[in-house]
């Protein structure tokens, strides 16, 4: 059994800042491509920001500049540093890990966490 716990999201003004957590706990092997999505009400979940094993990440066009994703392989943890916040950043941020492999190899695909609530607001 593998859980994906995410930390770190609240209330903050615009122009603001704020670092999302997530670690993946479980008997873990390796943790492949991980990444933030979110989901504003009234809209899809979208990918914030996702990051490979060797560090080679990729943005969305709305934050590309603002914001910095980070990963740790030794603790299978990923961090996403929020700076400048808008009002449309506000949404429900989802920690999402493409592929999990357990120390016995049993894999699991496509595991997400449970979700943290950003939002921004005078």
């Amino acid at each position: 059994q593998v859980q994906l716990v995410e930390s770190g999201g609240g209330l903050v003004q615009p122009g603001g800042s704020l670092r999302l957590s997530c670690a993946a706990s479980g008997n873990i092997f390796s943790v492949n491509v991980m990444g933030w999505y979110r989901q504003a009400p009234g809209k899809q979940r979208e990918l914030v920001a996702r990051i490979t094993r060797d560090g080679s990440t990729n943005y969305a066009d709305s934050v590309k500049g603002r914001f910095t994703l980070s990963r740790d392989n030794a603790k299978n943890t990923v961090s996403l540093q929020m700076n400048s916040l808008k009002p449309e950043d506000t949404a429900v941020y989802y920690c999402n890990a493409d592929r999990i492999t357990l120390s016995n190899g049993y894999t699991y695909y496509l595991t997400w966490g449970q979700g943290t609530q950003v939002t921004v607001s005078p």
